[in-house]
């Protein structure tokens, strides 16, 4: 099975960073088998579209905004997740709508979706993530090994710096 954890967001505009900050979490916290890339997508569009091409498991680290409180945790998957991008919240998510769609028309789409993220507290100019979605990036990272884990890729964790 080969699987990506792809971290999105714009992180000069505060909790739009969270999926950048939680996939260099999850990096520095577990030791990746090779069948598993961890990527920083930051805004990146169509550019994505041969890297996540076919593979088995794709999840997506994020902002979700649903109207929820700041610090929510949401799980999409499945039919869920184009619905989800459909709305056009970000400019990213614009994106990757767009490299779905591209992946679904030229049968690449990967076999299987999910979308974790956190509703934002602010999505103003600044490079700091807020205290309340600050402390919810260690959930994600939990949330993303557990989704490998549930697919058979444990995830070992790094020795602690001594």
């Amino acid at each position: 099975m080969r699987a990506i954890v792809l971290g999105i967001g714009n992180t000069i505009l505060s909790d739009e960073g969270v999926g950048v900050r939680a996939a260099l979490a999850l990096e520095q916290r577990y030791d990746m088998p090779d069948d598993v890339s961890v990527v920083d997508g930051g805004t990146a569009g169509m550019e994505l579209l041969d890297l996540i091409a076919g593979v088995d498991l794709l999840i997506v680290l994020d902002t979700v905004k649903t109207g929820g409180p700041a610090g929510s945790i949401v799980r999409l998957s499945a039919e869920h997740v184009p619905v989800f991008f459909r709305k056009k919240l970000s400019p990213h998510q614009i994106g990757l709508c767009d490299v779905l769609a591209a992946l679904e028309f030229s049968g690449g789409l990967p076999a299987e979706v999910i979308v974790l993220g956190v509703e934002p507290g602010t999505l103003e100019l600044g490079t700091e993530l807020t205290d309340t979605v600050r402390r919810r990036v260690p959930r994600l990272v939990e949330l993303a090994a557990g989704e490998l884990a549930a697919r058979g890729i444990a995830l070992r964790p790094r020795a602690a710096a001594h």
